[in-house]
Formats: C-alpha cells, sequence, structure tokens
C-alpha cells in the first residue's frame, strides 16, 4: 500500500496519461461556421454602409452550419450554385444578391426569367448557403482601389459621392491621369489602355484627341455619379455601365464617358470578395473563384 493507503499499482495508469501526447492536450481548431463567415465579411462591408434598397450578408441558408468550401463570383445563377456545389463548397459568395424583390414562385428552372426564385430552388436543392454583399462593397476601400489601380490611374482618396456617414467611403474615385511621356494623356490613349487591361472594346463618349487630367471610375452602373463627377471637374468618367441619354448629355456638358461594361467593370471586386474570404479564416485552399467572364462576347466584323 502506498502512504496513503492506495496501491501503487495506479502509478504507471498516470504515466500513461502523460504519455499521451501534447496532441492530446492541446485545444482543437475551432470551426468555422456559416454565420462566423458572415459576421466577419459584415465588419468588412458593413450593412449600415448599403444602400436601403439593397440586400447585404446571408439571403439563404443555416448558420449554425460547418463552413465547408466557399465558392466566389459576381452572381448567383442556378448554374454558379451547382458548380459550387460540384467544387464541394456549401457557401456561394457573391456580388451581386441573388434577388432583390422577394420572389413570389419557386421552380427547378435555369433562370429568373423562368422562376423569380430559381436561384433560392437550386441553392436549397444543392445545400449552398447564398450571400452577398454588393453596395457595401462598392463603397469599401478595398473596391475603391481596385480600377485605379487596374488603369495606373493615381486615386486621390476622394470620391465624387462620399457617403453621408463619412467622406473616407463613397462612389466615383477621383483619380489623376498621370502624363503619357511629358504630356497630357488623350482620351483615346485611355480608352485603348481600357480595352487592353479589360480584354473588351469600350464605348467611348468624347472626342478622343481631348486631354484628360482628372478622371473619375465606378464600377456597375454609373447612375448619379455622373452627375457628381461632372460637378467636381473631371474631363473622364469611367463606368461599368451608362444610360444612352445620360451619356449624351454628359459628354455635351464637357465630361467624356468611357463604358467598359457593367460586368467587366465588376469582375475584379470577385477577387476582393475572395481575399475578404481568406481573412475572415476560411483556408486559400478552400476558396474556389467561378469564372462568370464569357456571358456574352463580340461578334467579329466580317464581310458576308
Amino acid at each position: 500500500m502506498g502512504l496513503f493507503g492506495r496501491s501503487e499499482k495506479a502509478a504507471p495508469k498516470k504515466d500513461a496519461l502523460s504519455k499521451r501526447g501534447e496532441a492530446h492536450l492541446a485545444p482543437r481548431p475551432a470551426t468555422l461556421t456559416i454565420g462566423d463567415l458572415e459576421r466577419a465579411l459584415l465588419k468588412a462591408f458593413p450593412a449600415d454602409d448599403a444602400e436601403s434598397w439593397d440586400r447585404t450578408g446571408l439571403l439563404v441558408g443555416e448558420r449554425s452550419l460547418e463552413v465547408t468550401r466557399v465558392a466566389v463570383a459576381l452572381d448567383a445563377t442556378p448554374a454558379s450554385i451547382a458548380e459550387a456545389a460540384q467544387a464541394g463548397a456549401n457557401v456561394l459568395l457573391t456580388h451581386h444578391p441573388a434577388y432583390l424583390a422577394a420572389p413570389d414562385a419557386f421552380a427547378p428552372e435555369p433562370s429568373a426569367a423562368l422562376s423569380p426564385g430559381a436561384s433560392v430552388w437550386a441553392a436549397i436543392r444543392n445545400r449552398v448557403a447564398l450571400m452577398d454583399f454588393h453596395t457595401a462593397l462598392d463603397v469599401s476601400p478595398a473596391a475603391a482601389r481596385v480600377l485605379p489601380g487596374m488603369l495606373g490611374l493615381k486615386f486621390t482618396g476622394k470620391f465624387a459621392e462620399p457617403l453621408a456617414s463619412t467622406r473616407r467611403k463613397g462612389y466615383g474615385q477621383l483619380c489623376e491621369v498621370p502624363d503619357n511621356d511629358g504630356a497630357p494623356e488623350t482620351l483615346a490613349r485611355l480608352a485603348a489602355r481600357c480595352t487592353a487591361v479589360f480584354g473588351r472594346a469600350s464605348r467611348v463618349w468624347g472626342d478622343g484627341e481631348r486631354e484628360v487630367r482628372r478622371a473619375v471610375t465606378a464600377t456597375g452602373s454609373a447612375g448619379p455619379t455622373g452627375r457628381a463627377a461632372l460637378a467636381a471637374g473631371a474631363d473622364v468618367l469611367i463606368c461599368g455601365e451608362v444610360k444612352y441619354h445620360e451619356a449624351l448629355d454628359l459628354s455635351l456638358a464637357g465630361l467624356s464617358v468611357i463604358e467598359l461594361g457593367h460586368d467587366a467593370s465588376e469582375l475584379p471586386l470577385v477577387a476582393v470578395l475572395a481575399e475578404a474570404a481568406a481573412a475572415a479564416g476560411v483556408p486559400g485552399d478552400d476558396i474556389i473563384v467561378l469564372d462568370q467572364s464569357e456571358n456574352w462576347w463580340y461578334p467579329e466584323a466580317v464581310r458576308v
């Protein structure tokens, strides 16, 4: 018997416990749930920054489920949802929301043109959560650097349309256009640079020989940013999309316009979302970027 009446045979059990190793005693890594991911992304892209009509955060899905993999895309279509599921992802993170007005019908169709809730049906069927950050991403500091950086423009840190809550965020990045070999850049050369960078011909409003020193960049639809750029004294607006009469009026008022294409201007924001997902704790190998760059194409000019 031992000193306190215990058998000496108890000692080996203590030794066996100590030999189980540090791995047994080390804390297990916490799992990342869909709710955790949403909370982390809402810190990067706060819902308060989004437009009142927008949808921000989780639209479809269960917050308590563990994240397996995350697919990232511009649009949540039934096709992209199926592709995400095939890649093993149970979250599809997009820029555009799957819907703005709540769907009033749900059916297994390939497009919302056939059933407003087609994407919601596909998400539930494939067990893929849908999460988006639309206008909250548009006004974020990370997004503000994208177009100026791609086009070699100097972002001044100011916006044509700053948010009411802070002048550090907003729509329409005010940029300086660097000289070309000591001479002011022209609209034609800047437009050619846009075509080279994005791989698609741009639609241009204005005199190609015009000198451009101040530019405003805006992803997606320009909306009121065009008028704000004009008021800010910009020479050119580089945007994803602009209405015909608005572009006509702006160009006649002295503001040239380079229209990149709505999706062409926003596809680079998918990389911003992917980086945000990684910062939220999703391993890089578990982030899949879906290619949606071929939704439309230009026919070649041929003689028939």
